[in-house]
């Protein structure tokens, strides 16, 4: 269904890059889910006026609650697509992740809301009515669910959407619940044992964790995480593609929203090189990475000697001093600047966080063992911290 109404109302549907086709994609889907998460609010409803069971009631109220999550959802993805501002000069894509973070808190009132009105119902217990008619609302209401999260994962995969991937959990914990629930309705005739307000509990539970996981997902890219491995390896492959380009360090991406993303790297070039031709290849490169990942980029040229023997032969001894002491440091910008009593040897040090030595230890190790070799070395150091990728 939200295939068809894509081909048939969002112009050029399968250009997801573009900020205005997510935006019609956000909006569609969340007219979708407020009108499939009403009907089974309302059918819902009635099974559980109808049995007397508090579980369907409380899933019938879940759903309201997923509908108005799709509102929000619909209203994060309008305000997200927003030009910029003098108040907001980099966009309002981050809206898109505030408005998944509300449908997770939403999640988490109603688990809390559920799991209370079950433990009534486990101290007051009441007999829960089971019919077909009753049953089969609830399995249209499962297999409804089902689609959602399906529709839902897909989209937000394509689209690289927290707001969408927060809604398919919440689907897919209700689809989950809904058969619990189904399940218990079911086997209530059968049994003298108070299913329904433990399944309750249960339920709610599990809605909760759905929940507490969703707003994961929403709040890392608010507070900041690393790029992709994915999105890494396309800028290097686009950047290391050019012939002046030698090698790609201190790649940093800011996330101001899905397609709104600020790219800035070092690239090294031959210091020998003509510096104008390699400046406007380097312009050239700032574009392409522009128009193919939908970024904006800014790339810092350094120069690096690659004729000089003996400092490519210190370099390599460098290197194999990083390896000693661990295998994960990397370094970059490499240059020696000799003089009347000894030779600066400056160069960055790369250190991931889960390097077991400090930054300090790592400095003064390599400055220790740089200074035993002959030939007068004085190391200058530079520490950089490797934000990595996920």
């Amino acid at each position: 269904m939200v295939s068809f109404f894509a081909r048939h109302f969002i112009k050029d549907y399968q250009n997801t890059e573009s900020p205005a086709v997510r935006q019609a994609y956000g909006i569609l889907c969340g007219s979708v889910g407020i009108a499939l998460n009403v009907l089974l609010f309302l059918g819902k409803l009635f099974a559980g006026l109808l049995s007397g069971s508090i579980a369907i009631t409380a899933d019938a109220f879940n759903n309201l609650s997923d509908a108005g999550s799709s509102f929000i959802t619909l209203i994060g993805f309008q305000m997200a697509g927003q030009k910029p501002d003098p108040e907001h000069p980099f966009g309002h894509g981050r809206i898109e992740y505030l408005s998944g973070l509300f449908v997770s808190a939403a999640v988490l009132i109603m688990a809390f809301e559920l799991v209370k009105t079950s433990v009534e119902k486990i101290l007051h217990p009441e007999s829960v009515e089971s019919s077909p008619l009753i049953l089969a609302i609830l399995a249209a209401s499962i297999l409804v669910k089902l689609y959602m999260a399906y529709y839902n994962k897909i989209l937000g995969k394509k689209l690289n959407s927290a707001a969408m991937s927060a809604t398919a959990t919440d689907s897919f914990s209700d689809m989950l619940s809904t058969f619990v629930v189904f399940a218990v309705t079911l086997a209530s005739p059968y049994t003298d044992f108070n299913l329904d307000g433990w399944c309750g509990v249960a339920v709610g539970l599990f809605i909760f964790y759905a929940g507490i996981s969703a707003m994961k997902e929403t709040v890392d890219p608010l507070l900041g995480q690393p790029p992709t491995k994915e999105l890494v390896s396309q800028v290097q492959e686009i950047v290391k593609a050019h012939a002046s380009v030698i090698g790609v360090h201190d790649l940093l991406v800011h996330d101001y929203g899905p397609g709104k993303l600020i790219i800035s790297l070092h690239a090294e070039v031959p210091a020998n090189a003509d510096f104008i031709a390699v400046h406007d290849e380097i312009d050239n490169i700032e574009r392409e990475l522009q128009n193919t990942l939908n970024c904006t980029a800014t790339i810092h040229m350094d120069p690096v000697v690659t004729d000089d023997p003996v400092a490519n032969q210190l370099k390599d001894t460098v290197e194999m001093f990083l390896k000693e002491l661990s295998p994960d440091l990397k370094m970059h910008d490499f240059r020696t600047v000799a003089g009347p009593t000894h030779t600066n040897v400056l160069f960055d040090v790369v250190v991931p966080y889960s390097c077991t030595l400090s930054f300090r230890q790592v400095e003064e190790a390599l400055s220790k063992k740089i200074q035993k070799l002959p030939g007068k070395y004085y190391p200058i150091i530079s520490i950089d911290p490797d934000y990595g990728t996920r």
